[in-house]
């Protein structure tokens, strides 16, 4: 651990808001990205055999083969972001490397735009906003049977986990008049369904076949990995909807795409992809999708909050204390 007469090496790969960086030089020998170009593998190597805290974002693969170059000063990644499935846990604790995030301060940002989804795809606004701006058509004026949607009042919603980003949509869809059921690996507690109104299936298979649209809230761990296979895409009603606002992985995309483009599921919402920043181009080439540039999180308030947490798990570090958002292969 470094001294706390010596202000420790504090790398930092992306760009981030003003504000944080200008706290962060104050605190620490701090190396920013300046640039904001994504690093290399290579330049992360070499920063991992320098730095005495790395901070990397959640599209900076912190992987094996990075880690087992680091140096033995480096005690400590500060991860930007919630997610931490960029970073080899295994390796990092082997190595004796602490990893923090920053949960809990996106969470508001998110549901928000999960809510957005859940209305956008449903209700077309996505297309219909294209059309308004093509050159190429001529809007002539209002029509009972033009541009028809669906409403989702009274339409079942499945959320597939049921954490802080998960409840947060839950209180959003509830006041649009959505039912509530939820899958996750935990039942909540008792007075947070009664909250909800929400209902608990076991059997993820068995929500799927009953829900309107599922909403995808849970992480990216190998045990999620294609929760939403081809199979289980199978189960849901050609009627149905898919938003993800969480991580592209968690659906099998090349066959969501298939049962998007033959009708068998109705439309989708999707902020994140499997492979980004690549996206599946019969996904983009589709009436029935939104697609986002992952930008559910993307509020300046919310970079912000990041960042001050980045800073005081640092400083914890630096001081001598346990920084308060320790990663523990437990928790995912």
């Amino acid at each position: 651990m470094p001294s706390p007469a010596k202000k420790p090496i504090v790398i930092v790969t992306r760009k981030l808001p003003d504000v944080v960086e200008t706290r962060m030089c104050e605190l620490f020998e701090t190396r920013l990205n300046a640039d904001d170009v994504p690093m290399t593998q290579a330049q992360l190597i070499a920063a991992v055999k320098i730095a005495d805290v790395l901070v990397p974002t959640v599209t900076d693969r912190i992987d094996r083969a990075v880690l087992t170059q680091a140096g033995p000063q480096l005690r400590l990644i500060a991860n930007f972001g919630t997610g931490v499935d960029n970073v080899d846990l295994d390796t990092a604790r082997n190595r004796g490397i602490l990893v923090t995030n920053t949960p809990g301060v996106l969470t508001e940002d998110t549901a928000d735009m999960n809510m957005a989804l859940i209305l956008a795809v449903p209700r077309r606004l996505a297309e219909g906003a294209a059309y308004m701006r093509n050159p190429d058509t001529k809007w002539t004026g209002w029509s009972p049977t033009w541009m028809l949607g669906h409403r989702i009042y009274g339409k079942r919603l499945g959320i597939v986990g049921m954490g802080r980003i998960g409840q947060a949509v839950a209180r959003r869809a509830n006041a649009f008049g959505l039912q509530i059921h939820y899958h996750n690996r935990r039942r909540v507690a008792e007075s947070v369904e009664q909250e909800l109104g929400a209902t608990y299936w076991e059997s993820l298979d068995q929500m799927l076949t009953r829900v309107d649209i599922v909403s995808v809230n849970c992480p990216h761990t190998p045990g999620t990995y294609h929760l939403l296979s081809a199979r289980r895409l199978k189960l849901l009603k050609p009627s149905a909807y898919i938003v993800n606002t969480a991580r592209g992985e968690v659906i099998d995309e090349n066959e969501l795409a298939r049962l998007l483009e033959s009708g068998a599921i109705a439309g989708a919402g999707l902020d994140v992809f499997e492979h980004e920043p690549a996206v599946n181009p019969r996904l983009l080439a589709s009436n029935r999708v939104v697609a986002l540039p992952h930008m559910s999180s993307a509020t300046v308030e919310g970079r912000i909050d990041m960042g001050e947490k980045v800073i005081i798990n640092i400083k914890a570090f630096s001081d001598g204390h346990a920084p308060p958002d320790r990663v523990h292969p437990a928790m995912l």
